[in-house]
Formats: structure tokens, C-alpha cells, sequence
């Protein structure tokens, strides 16, 4: 058992969340219990994740997406009122970190999906809007196409969206940002890299992939960004000592 302000003080400090600008608040969201003996961990904060928590008796959620958007409606009515009375009415917290979650160098979705794909890690942006967020590295040997996609689905258990037309250059060097980065194409061109993998799609990334000559993989928003919810979740069972569980609401996109 652990309390509620020590895993949330700890979670701010390890991810540093005061680095960080962002389109949502990262921390606490939504007070439950004191006290914190199970953490149901999952990508992002729907229902069917709140129903899996009651359930499953646990007094705190750990997401990567969680409430509270930038330019969204205010107004707790309507999808958001049923979530937050639910979290409410069962004393669960609600704990979400976004960006600071992606960029941590030990536990981030770009890290352990690196991991997972087995990426040799090289460095990341150091300037830009893409500073800390798009990363790059290389694989042991040069691939085509077709294997990397290949791979991808192998190791996510999805297949990608490959732009075929974009490219036709052998793959060695490659660059990533987890979620819904495909916007950061264009700074993963300038760094010289062969290919460049996000978890979505955008109708010009088309056109900017085959005019900047560069291969671009989609491999799923929820896809990529499975895997830092888990790696942060098993850090707090370990420092705590409390029951943590990864609960996967299958997610095409």
C-alpha cells in the first residue's frame, strides 16, 4: 500500500513535468482514495479502461491519454461527465502523463518502443518543436522496405501503413516519434535518416514523403504508445510495492 501524494510527487519529479509545455495537464487529474494498493495502467482513459478498474478493484488508473485538452469544452457534460462520476463514485485516481512520458529516456514510449522494435538508439532532436520528441537510430544491417514493415508488424502485432511510392533506398537509419507525429516528417528528412516511423497518418505526408525521398511507416497511434504506460507502471510496483496491471482496450487506430 502507498499513498496517493508520494506516487504522484514521484511520478512528477522522475518524468519532469515542469520541462514541459503541453496540450494537457500531467499529473494528478482526477482525486481518488488516499491510499493506493492496485494501479490498472492502459493507453488511454476511455470507459470500457474505467469499467476494467471497477472491476478489478484498483484505486488508481496510470494512461497516457488522459483528460483535460487544450481548446476542448470545459463543461463537464455529456462522455466526460460519465468517466469522471465513475472515477468519482469508486475513489479512483485518475494519473495521466502525455509529452513527459514520451520523452523519458528510460521509460518513454519512444524508449521502449526502440526496445521493441529493437532500434539501436542513436540521440534525438536537440532543437526545434520536435526537441526530445523525435529520436534516431539504426538497425544492425541495411534493410528494404518491405522487411522493416515486415518487422513492425511482427513485433506490434499490426501491420503499418507503408507509403510505397515515397522511396525506394535501402533502410538503415531510422527515425521515431510515438502517437500522432507524423508531422515531424520533414525534421526527420533534414536529419539525412532513411526512414521515419509514427503511429499516424496525414493525407500531405504522402506528398511529403515522396518529394523529401523518405520512407514513412504508420504504425498505430495506441500501437506505438503501449509500452510507456507498462514500463512506468512496473517502476512504481517495484518503488511502492503495489499491484500493478496493463489492461489493453484493443484500438485499431
Amino acid at each position: 500500500m502507498a499513498q496517493l501524494n508520494s506516487i504522484v510527487e514521484y511520478c512528477n519529479d522522475l518524468l519532469r513535468i515542469n520541462e514541459f509545455s503541453d496540450y494537457c495537464p500531467n499529473g494528478l487529474q482526477v482525486e481518488g482514495g488516499n491510499e493506493v494498493k492496485k494501479l490498472i495502467c492502459g493507453v488511454t482513459a476511455c470507459q470500457d479502461l474505467i469499467e476494467a478498474a471497477i472491476e478489478k478493484q484498483a484505486d488508481m488508473i496510470l494512461v497516457h491519454h488522459g483528460y483535460f485538452w487544450k481548446n476542448e469544452d470545459a463543461v463537464i457534460t455529456g462522455i466526460k461527465r460519465k468517466r469522471i462520476q465513475c472515477l468519482l463514485e469508486h475513489g479512483i485516481s485518475l494519473l495521466a502523463y502525455h509529452l513527459p512520458l514520451d520523452a523519458h529516456p528510460d521509460l518513454g514510449n519512444n524508449m521502449t518502443l526502440a526496445q521493441k522494435l529493437k532500434l539501436n538508439v542513436e540521440g534525438y532532436a536537440l532543437q526545434g518543436p520536435a526537441k526530445g520528441l523525435l529520436w534516431n537510430g539504426a538497425l544492425t544491417s541495411t534493410i528494404n522496405a518491405d522487411e522493416l514493415a515486415a518487422h513492425i508488424e511482427k513485433q506490434l502485432k499490426r501491420k503499418p501503413l507503408h507509403l510505397p511510392d515515397a522511396s525506394n533506398k535501402p533502410i538503415k537509419t531510422i527515425g521515431w516519434c510515438t502517437g500522432g507525429a507524423q508531422h515531424y516528417i520533414e525534421e526527420a528528412a533534414a536529419m539525412g535518416l532513411d526512414a521515419f516511423i509514427s503511429g499516424e497518418v496525414s493525407e500531405q505526408t504522402f506528398h511529403l514523403a515522396k518529394e523529401l525521398d523518405i520512407h514513412y511507416f504508420a504504425a498505430g497511434h495506441h500501437a506505438t504508445e503501449s509500452y510507456g504506460v507498462q514500463a512506468l507502471a512496473n517502476n512504481l510496483s517495484i518503488t511502492f510495492a503495489i499491484e500493478t496491471e496493463f489492461v489493453d482496450i484493443a484500438n485499431p487506430v
